[in-house]
């Protein structure tokens, strides 16, 4: 048996404001009380560990309501782009890069986390810039939204994208002006075939899972998502888990549109479908219905500022989002949806309300769908969205890294609502927050610091009406999150009965100046009450 009793500091149960327990007393993984140092002591055995928080902050680990687990180990062999301000700056990284690694002739380079919003040219690389690092080897870089990609002419070849190449459904192949000839660039359901040419990285998968979850531990997340899997992922991740590997609880959510096929996932993996197994779990399914509104790929009902009658556009037709939601609902899945446009977000509340009324299924109002991102999600939509029970989840640190392109592509009423969280606030909506990672890092402490203050890259304060308190703010990381999978029971708050995920930060979040919360360190991460990281 393995005791511990947490004393000697602010603790945060997250089951009401007002909670003050002295102590904290964990047995086996689980919190066996909450209560006064001398109540909990007197439960205590001899061999119980006690831990001193010396005036330091316990509160219930952080639960990431959205990201890409698989993704992110995938990019630790991949070229870190996102400190490039230019082509150059892009092209000595890479190259760089390349003469670390020592990558030799028939090896794939990678990059990640380009953003062309903040490139000196203020436009996507093409084939031809990516060729000066290589004309023989396949080179890719990724965008750091993961909705766009540029490939080198090596990589074009072997996916086969040429000029005869038609723009798939829902996305577009960039092309040289007044040509038919692919200049590299690629974006959303174009981006496909990259998967495929991504499988022939070399690289350490066991090694970089461990890497990639230590990431997550350090920020103090002990439950994380794998976004968008397909039956390749599914079983990779299950061979990992097998072999105990995995550190952290990881939710799954095989994709529809992955464009590498969902093969028989439920079916074989039946022992993991809403419960974990060796800390895996299949949560239900995802689809995609738009793209990037920094990359004005996100499907809105109105243009964009300065684009004539341009409204970026969808993945998917009403028929076939039909389809994805008919089979969730009646396999009893929860189903997350894409939508960072305002039209996506109608096309999925209008699609899931019309396929609800005509299911039979009687379970068909407790599946919990989630619409993620929601960055211009309206008033109207979020009150449909309170009648569907369904939950929106926020990319609120957009707000922060996006927040100035977002107010030049959408104007200034636009711009100033995105991720309107205190709207959802406001209709008791069981909001939560992502990272997306790897989109961005998981730092969960500038999450909820872009949600409390919402100010802008470009210090710019962005939507003040849609500020929340840290208190509510902090719900969407923790109880508000685990309710999004099902968890609300055993995870989310300090209560007997729950299990002992917990961090000790440096400051009590709900004491600090509001402008100082990014700063707040995790000093320890505990996962079932084994310590997984300390500072």
């Amino acid at each position: 048996m393995v005791e511990q009793l947490f004393y000697n500091g602010d603790i945060i149960t997250m089951e009401n404001f007002d909670d003050a327990p002295e102590a904290v007393l964990v047995r086996d993984g689980n919190i066996i009380a909450v209560g006064t140092l001398k109540d909990l002591k007197a439960l205590t055995t001899p061999e119980c560990q006690a831990i001193s928080l010396q005036g330091k902050t316990l509160l219930p680990a952080f639960i990431d309501a959205h990201g890409h687990l698989s993704l992110t180990t995938r990019y630790i062999s991949m070229a870190d782009l996102s400190t490039a301000e230019s082509f150059d700056d892009i092209l000595h990284l890479l190259k760089e890069f390349r003469k670390q690694h020592n990558l030799t002739h028939g090896e794939y380079i990678f990059g990640y986390s380009y953003d062309h919003n903040f490139l000196r040219e203020h436009a996507h690389p093409t084939r031809d810039i990516l060729d000066q690092v290589s004309s023989e080897v396949p080179v890719v870089i990724w965008h750091t939204s993961i909705h766009m990609a540029v490939a080198n002419t090596k990589a074009l070849e072997l996916m086969k994208i040429d000029a005869d190449s038609p723009d798939p459904k829902g996305g577009i192949i960039g092309r040289y002006i007044n040509s038919n000839i692919p200049n590299g660039y690629l974006e959303e359901t174009a981006i496909n075939p990259v998967y495929a040419l991504q499988a022939n990285i070399t690289m350490d998968f066991e090694k970089q899972l461990y890497e990639a979850q230590m990431e997550y531990i350090r920020n103090g997340i002990t439950t994380v998502q794998d976004g968008e899997v397909d039956y390749k992922t599914v079983r990779l991740f299950r061979k990992m888990s097998d072999r105990g590997k995995l550190l952290l609880d990881v939710v799954a959510y095989p994709c529809f549109d992955s464009g590498c096929g969902l093969g028989n996932v439920m079916e074989e993996n039946k022992d993991c479908i809403k419960q974990y197994k060796n800390h895996y779990k299949i949560g239900g399914y995802k689809t995609l219905l738009d793209g990037s509104p920094q990359c004005k790929s996100a499907w809105m009902r109105e243009p964009y500022e300065n684009s004539g009658d341009y409204r970026g556009y969808p993945w998917l037709n009403d028929e076939v989002l039909a389809q994805h939601i008919k089979l969730a609902i009646e396999e009893n899945q929860q189903i997350l949806a894409h939508c960072n446009g305002d039209a996506a977000a109608d096309q999925y509340l209008h699609i899931y309300q019309k396929v609800l009324q005509e299911s039979n299924n009687p379970n068909k109002f407790h599946l919990r769908p989630v619409m993620l991102h929601c960055q211009t999600v309206r008033e109207d939509q979020l009150d449909l969205m309170k009648k569907l029970q369904m939950i929106p989840s926020f990319f609120v640190a957009h707000v922060n890294y996006w927040g100035d392109i977002h107010l030049k592509n959408l104007g200034q009423t636009r711009g100033q609502r995105i991720s309107p969280v205190h709207s959802a606030l406001d209709r008791e909506l069981m909001y939560n927050f992502h990272t997306d990672t790897p989109v961005i890092q998981p730092n969960i402490f500038h999450t909820l610091w872009t949600a409390v203050n919402r100010v802008t890259r470009g210090g710019i304060l962005c939507g003040a009406e849609q500020r929340i308190t840290v208190y509510d703010a902090l719900k969407a990381v923790t109880i508000h999150a685990a309710y999004a999978y099902f968890e609300e029971q055993s995870k989310g708050s300090i209560k007997p009965g729950k299990r002992a995920d917990l961090i000790i930060t440096d400051k009590n979040p709900l004491k600090v100046e509001v402008i100082d919360l990014k700063n707040i360190q995790v000093m320890a991460t505990y996962k079932d009450g084994e310590l997984l990281f300390k500072l």
